[in-house]
């Protein structure tokens, strides 16, 4: 029942963590499924996933019940429905600056006039196995929209973002939204502010928040902010940090 209860616990706004999955590899899908992580996001907008590649990650995530949301490279309705339909529980699209822009975000992750292209043979829809009533149904309770806010034009907008009927969250990009501002490192104030901007709006309009941290400690100190899901590092963080612990543990031996 996790992909059943991740939009519903998004709305709970429950403690969860995730990691960004940068290496296209449905082998790596497959372990981080059985670790503690409650999602994790495919990066199609930094890494080099390609349709196949990406059909190949989902369709182990789904035959796992685990929850995968997929940042798309940009938003594009083409995009949000080839991922959807292969199996993703939702989409992260970046630079959303405004609440038309969040408008059309949503009109194109759901069905109806102007939006998501029908389709019952999907992976997503099971293969042909549910009437139009339950698919749709299955789009209410699952499909989750998360907009991505990096700019400071965004930041202006950020309320009525939030407010934009069939958002589920928001999720600041600390280190895009820091370069955005003018800032080289994500220590700043201004950024500070930005969180609690974010976290205020998401709070008042019943959304769930989240953004990116580098490890748990910092995910203790933002949670001031309202975040309560977080995109820890990346798989590719994870394994050089490892790595390196050990190998500097073996080089001292010597």
């Amino acid at each position: 029942m996790r992909i059943e209860n991740f939009k519903s616990r998004m709305a709970n706004r429950d403690m969860m963590a995730g990691t960004f999955l940068k290496t296209p590899a449905y082998e790596l899908v497959e372990v981080l499924a059985t670790s503690e992580l409650d999602f994790i996001c495919i990066d199609m907008e930094h890494s080099p996933f390609d349709r196949a590649r990406t059909d190949a990650c989902l369709a182990v995530a789904r035959a796992l019940d685990f929850p995968v949301l997929v940042r798309v490279t940009h938003f594009a309705p083409q995009t949000v429905l080839q991922v959807l339909d292969m199996g993703a529980v939702g989409v992260v699209a970046p630079h959303i600056i405004t609440a038309e822009q969040a408008k059309d975000l949503v009109r194109a992750a759901h069905f109806g006039p102007g939006g998501r292209g029908f389709a019952g043979a999907t992976r997503w829809a099971g293969y042909g196995t549910q009437n139009m009533a339950e698919v749709l149904a299955q789009s209410a309770r699952q499909t989750v929209v998360i907009a991505q806010i990096e700019e400071p034009e965004a930041l202006e907008n950020v309320e009525d973002i939030a407010a934009t009927p069939g958002v589920d969250g928001l999720f600041l990009g600390p280190s895009d939204m820091s370069v955005s501002m003018g800032f080289s490192d994500t220590n700043s104030e201004q950024l500070r502010a930005a969180l609690a901007r974010c976290g205020a709006a998401a709070e008042a309009s019943g959304k769930a928040y989240m953004t990116f941290v580098p490890n748990a400690s910092k995910a203790a100190d933002w949670a001031r902010f309202g975040a309560h899901m977080f995109f820890v590092g990346s798989e590719q963080g994870w394994m050089k940090s490892g790595a390196n612990a050990d190998a500097s543990g073996i080089h001292a031996l010597g």
